[in-house]
């Protein structure tokens, strides 16, 4: 039985650094063996179909293929559709009333508990908002993440330690549930 995935890779094709192109991600991938592989712009985002392993052990594939393709290493998430679309579902903000440059989700490798984010005074940042999910945590910024003080925050390395961190906007998290529906 196959699954459908989407890979999240981290910092590509940014800043003109760490140059990932689409067409060479795509065959990447189907030299591991995997199948319909598809990209979404240019920011990282790969859909794929494999009937081998789980999403830690293709995020582990697709990382060394890319640092021996390459000459770098990446940071790659793996998620299926059903943990996609749970997510975009259990967004706590009114999604469909906000421009999809106000909210996103950041992804993380693993699980991350309160704790993590004890040090940030919430109150501090008001309007910015966020909510802790399942692996991952809705970011509200309405001013856009370009400019939000929360963000950085919530970038720091106290709080990303030890994890894969990688955040999408609220396009990107909706196209990823499309894209891997089958």
């Amino acid at each position: 039985m196959t699954t459908t995935y989407a890979a999240l890779l981290r910092g590509i094709n940014v800043g003109g650094s760490r140059k990932v192109p689409m067409a060479e991600l795509r065959a990447l991938l189907t030299d591991l063996g995997h199948g319909d592989v598809r990209t979404h712009l240019q920011s990282g985002q790969a859909v794929f179909s494999s009937g081998q392993g789980d999403e830690e052990s293709l995020a582990a594939g697709i990382t060394a293929a890319i640092e021996q393709h390459f000459g770098f290493g990446v940071d790659v998430i793996v998620r299926h559709h059903a943990y996609l679309k749970a997510i975009a579902e259990s967004c706590p903000f009114p999604a469909a009333g906000l421009e999809p440059k106000q909210l996103h989700v950041t992804y993380f490798s693993a699980p991350v508990t309160p704790d993590r984010f004890a040090g940030i005074d919430r109150s501090a940042h008001l309007p910015e908002e966020f909510r802790i999910g399942d692996r991952a945590l809705y970011l509200y910024a309405p001013d856009g993440l370009g400019r939000s003080k929360l963000a950085e925050q919530l970038a720091k390395p106290r709080i990303t330690r030890g994890l894969i961190a990688t955040t999408r906007n609220w396009n990107t998290v909706l196209k990823l549930v499309e894209l891997t529906d089958d």
